[in-house]
């Protein structure tokens, strides 16, 4: 099952101060991170943003994205980065399939320069840089993270593999763009004026996300999807959005059909949403 989770550029919009601003982008990463979604996509909500935008939200999830061994080489010292230390580690494994020696393992690094004749410049444990050559089967871009299977260390003797890394990636994208991508699977507008889930609807649901995977996208606070997107929905009614009215959602979801506070912040809605999408049979 293919996850990736939207989130809007105003996403820390009612936050006045950086330090604040960065705890609550690391609470979403941690969603995203537990969930085990494989990509975390910001796209441009320019008319809610009052304060830190999206490059602010992109490169402090990007940050916390990171392997822990690569964040200083990568990112060095960076403005938006001034309270990185509050950021919630993400405790997802970095590396894997270690002998005693060293041989044979499997590290991540991260794409620094794409170079001519086949090679890219990677970033990684071993040594910065190193030159890889690029498999046939990869069209790397910079920043972008790779898995790479170390065979010596002393000299070093490394290549480029294509599969899959634990973690997720971090990228910008405008929201249509997210929702017609061939792998976008079910995809799913949480507001709390969507359709209630009940257990019958995730009876059939769950089978759909896991046949298909999932894009699920959250609003920011005081500034749901429908605000968002343009919907006429008034904020203090009980219309239920249908897929119709979006801009190519297959369902508009309630996930906390009985919430108890006025507003539901993202990073809440996120691990309430996903621990019910995510249930398997």
């Amino acid at each position: 099952m293919t996850l990736t989770l939207l989130v809007p550029s105003s996403v820390v919009r009612e936050t006045e101060d950086k330090r604040t601003a960065t705890l609550k982008i690391g609470y979403i990463a941690r969603a995203a991170g537990v969930f085990q979604a494989d990509s975390l996509v910001v796209f441009n909500d320019k008319a809610g943003e009052t304060g830190f935008a999206g490059e602010f939200v992109e490169t402090v999830l990007s940050y916390a994205a990171t392997p822990p061994t690569l964040r200083k080489s990568l990112w060095g010292r960076r403005d938006e980065l001034e309270y990185a230390g509050v950021l919630p580690p993400l405790r997802i494994p970095s590396m894997t399939g270690s002998e005693s020696d060293d041989s044979e393992s499997l590290t991540q690094g991260i794409v620094t320069e794409v170079g001519s004749e086949g090679r890219v410049r990677v970033n990684c444990e071993l040594q910065h840089p190193i030159s890889l050559v690029q498999p046939s089967t990869m069209t790397l871009t910079e920043g972008e993270r790779v898995a790479i299977r170390i065979s010596s260390r002393e000299p070093v003797r490394a290549r480029l593999i294509d599969e899959p890394l634990p973690g997720f990636q971090v990228s910008r994208m405008d929201l249509s763009d997210a929702l017609n991508r061939d792998e976008a699977g079910v995809r799913i507008a949480t507001s709390r004026h969507g359709t209630a889930i009940t257990p019958s609807l995730m009876s059939t649901l769950s089978a759909r996300i896991a046949n298909q995977g999932a894009t699920v996208v959250f609003g920011s606070p005081g500034r749901g999807l429908p605000a968002i997107l343009g919907v006429d929905v008034a904020s203090d009614s009980e219309t239920t959005v249908e897929p119709s009215d979006g801009v190519g959602f297959d369902l508009w979801l309630n996930t906390i059909p009985q919430q108890g506070s006025e507003v539901v912040r993202t990073e809440e809605a996120m691990f309430a949403s996903l621990s019910t999408l995510t249930l398997t049979e």
